[in-house]
């Protein structure tokens, strides 16, 4: 492996994983040890549940064990779809305290890393109807009314900034025409553009090394959670559980 790469999300990077793998690959050169904790609803600073689904926050996976025990690669990693928190009713300063104990964590392995603000100007945007009725759909067990929501997405965007500029990393500011009616999940049609723009965020390193295959990536072997609940079993799978074409592991949480 020439380096690691670190993708830590929910939805959107849920529904392009293997895409987003290619690109950020493109970008930095393969094979590569990929660790990722992800999944439809996923939380940074707290469980989640997705109809009998529930997995660990992200700073609770064991993707953080691994990463300590790891050897040293030139690593790379990116945080996304930060907002997910605020639909679980956690307020702001608690989800940017998860954030900076995953950013904290990355440091220590001498990570470059990029985080995706929220989309602050589409979220504002939404009608009241609009809200209720996403709100309704992906987080049924929510209760906030669209003004605290976005009163919170307004702080939890600030926070961000701030906190980029504190720890000197990359953030890139998610524009609206990215995404789909939702507001929360980019346009089919645009993920292969959108990961392309987010991956030009990371310093790529010299010609020779970054060199990898242009075709697309297949998996020999899709990844598996390490652990997850499941109608209210706790399973778990040994990790790398994925593979890739170009030889490349994947390590799920």
């Amino acid at each position: 492996m020439i380096n690691r790469i670190i993708l830590l999300g929910a939805s959107n990077l849920t529904l392009s994983l293997r895409l987003a793998i290619q690109i950020v690959q493109q970008r930095l050169g393969s094979p590569s040890e990929v660790l990722v904790a992800l999944g439809h609803g996923r939380a940074y600073g707290i469980c989640s549940s997705i109809m009998q689904r529930r997995l660990p926050g992200i700073l609770d996976s064991g993707l953080w064990t691994r990463l300590a025990a790891s050897e040293s690669l030139p690593s790379y990693a990116l945080l996304t779809d930060i907002g997910n928190d605020i639909l679980y009713e956690l307020l702001p300063g608690q989800i940017l305290g998860s954030v900076e104990r995953c950013i904290d964590q990355l440091q220590q392995q001498s990570a470059q890393i990029v985080i995706t603000n929220l989309p602050l100007a589409l979220i504002e945007s939404l009608t009241e109807r609009r809200y209720l009725f996403f709100r309704n759909i992906f987080y049924p067990f929510c209760r906030l009314p669209r003004d605290i929501t976005v009163q919170r997405a307004r702080e939890l965007h600030a926070g961000l900034i701030a906190l980029a500029l504190r720890k000197g990393i990359t953030l890139y500011e998610q524009d609206p025409h990215w995404f789909g009616p939702d507001g929360i999940h980019v346009d089919y049609w645009k993920r292969q553009a959108f990961y392309q723009d987010v991956a030009r965020c990371f310093h790529a390193p010299e010609p020779e090394v970054a060199k990898t295959n242009p075709t697309s990536l297949i998996w020999q072997q899709r990844p598996t959670f390490a652990f997850k609940t499941l109608f209210g079993y706790d399973l778990y799978c040994p990790q790398p559980s994925g593979l890739l074409i170009n030889g490349s592991s994947v390590c799920k949480y």
